[in-house]
């Protein structure tokens, strides 16, 4: 994680955590009086959208921890033909964004469990969640915040994958 007012690029392969290195690092940036914000999802086909809520969800704090659904929850969640990319891709494109300071698999269908273990500052979804954001009891019932962030029209990855399949172009 990068000093305030300092940049200092790290391997993405040092922003790969398990969840108890992720728990760490969180207690460690608490010690620090650090801001810490957490967003999740299944990034499949990473584009531009993610990228716009990636950035939106950093700039909300100190250091951008990312919960990734791994591979068995995108199935129960979005059917046998996802994810498109196999987790340990999905998670090393997400640890190379320069946003993002940590990335953690998680197999339940919710990040909740990962949210009350992370204990996160700030809680950013897209505001497609508007009517459901898992975990945000736990973060208002510690003072936390949720942020609900603007999508990028016209970028989702079913749709990309829909138009792909169909031989269209993957773009909006």
């Amino acid at each position: 994680m990068s000093t305030a007012g300092q940049f200092r690029p790290r391997p993405a392969e040092t922003k790969l955590l398990s969840r108890t290195q992720a728990v760490e690092a969180r207690r460690h940036l608490a010690r620090e009086g650090r801001t810490v914000v957490f967003t999740n999802g299944t990034f499949d086909l990473l584009h531009p959208g993610h990228l716009d809520i990636l950035e939106r969800a950093r700039r909300e704090g100190d250091a951008l921890f990312v919960g990734l659904n791994s591979d068995a929850s995108v199935r129960r969640y979005k059917g046998p033909d996802r994810p498109i990319l196999p987790e340990a891709a999905r998670a090393r494109m997400l640890a190379a964004l320069e946003c993002v300071d940590a990335v953690v698999i998680f197999d339940e269908d919710e990040p909740r469990d990962l949210i009350a273990a992370l204990e996160p500052d700030v809680l950013v979804k897209g505001a497609d969640w508007a009517r459901y954001v898992s975990g945000r009891d736990i973060v208002e019932a510690r003072g936390g915040r949720v942020v609900l962030a603007d999508l990028l029209p016209g970028w989702s990855t079913t749709s990309l994958v829909e138009r792909i399949r169909s031989g269209g172009r993957a773009s909006p």
